[in-house]
């Protein structure tokens, strides 16, 4: 998601996810992650789709080029190609392996020469960007070390009045009942996992608005949305728990207790406890968006 995203954590980019998942600012691909990418992009797609017709309506008609910053497999560069049918973009991740997998799959989209890439630590600055209509960023702000210096490198790369869309992820997606042993062992896993990030990505969960205020963005827009699927669900939505669980499972242990690490192998190991055989399953995830302007 990206961002879904972008979203996931344990499993979201980072996070475990983007939340680990999600993201993407690690030179290294985790294992499952571009799954996960793909599947949540899968998944949400309409939600991302709204979101997207969003920012067009604040952005405006004249969008050339587009920047998506932690671009992971390209869920925010179709998903804007799409919206912007005359619009290039530069997909920025600090993954060459991403990278590859998004130029591959914008060859086989036929917009190969829509897309360029850039390998590059968000954080750092956009070398050679600029004069940019739009920035996305989704699911890879909070993994940056010092956001403001990293916002005023946005900004430097945006046009005067160009836009920044930001997406961030409330933590990992939930998928069980909150009645019940099912739901109480996913709370007592987010809050283990939140404590993990607030001490590997202090910036998560960060008031971007104050932000963004601070480093001379005008935010014009500022909203949480809760994206949910519920039965029947969408083809894939079990793969997609079952990858969240692993990497959560592999996040976890020493951080939870032998019983609730248990559990969780349980999510995972093809038994009737399975996520994959489950017919409770919801999938659910908060999106919180700024749209900020760099003032004209």
């Amino acid at each position: 998601m990206a961002h879904a995203h972008q979203h996931h954590h344990g499993q979201h980019h980072h996070t475990p996810h983007r939340h680990d998942q999600h993201h993407h600012n690690s030179g290294a691909t985790p294992d499952g992650l571009p799954e996960i990418l793909d599947l949540d992009a899968a998944l949400f797609a309409p939600h991302l789709t709204a979101l997207t017709g969003r920012i067009a309506c604040l952005a405006g008609d004249d969008v050339r080029h587009i920047v998506d910053l932690g671009s992971g497999t390209g869920t925010g560069t179709f998903a804007l190609l799409e919206q912007f049918p005359t619009a290039r973009v530069t997909a920025v991740d600090s993954s060459p392996a991403m990278l590859e997998r998004l130029v591959s799959a914008a060859r086989e989209r036929g917009l190969g020469d829509r897309v360029r890439t850039l390998e590059a630590d968000a954080g750092a600055g956009l070398p050679g960007v600029a004069d940019a209509d739009l920035v996305w960023a989704s699911a890879s702000l909070h993994h940056l070390d010092d956001p403001a210096t990293a916002l005023a490198g946005i900004r430097a790369a945006l046009r005067p009045g160009g836009l920044l869309a930001v997406a961030e992820v409330d933590g990992m997606p939930s998928f069980l009942p909150a009645d019940g042993g099912p739901g109480e062992l996913e709370a007592r896993c987010r809050a283990a996992l939140d404590g993990l990030h607030a001490e590997r990505l202090p910036h998560r969960g960060a008031d971007w608005g104050s932000l963004l205020t601070a480093a001379d963005f005008s935010v014009e827009q500022e909203r949480a949305e809760p994206w949910e699927l519920r039965a029947p669900l969408p083809e894939g939505a079990g793969r997609y728990a079952f990858l969240v669980f692993e990497r959560i499972r592999g996040s976890l242990d020493g951080r939870v207790d032998a019983d609730d690490l248990a559990a969780l192998d349980r999510l995972i190991d093809g038994g009737p406890e399975d996520v994959r055989h489950r017919d409770d399953l919801v999938v659910r995830s908060t999106r919180r968006t700024w749209m900020a302007r760099r003032p004209a």
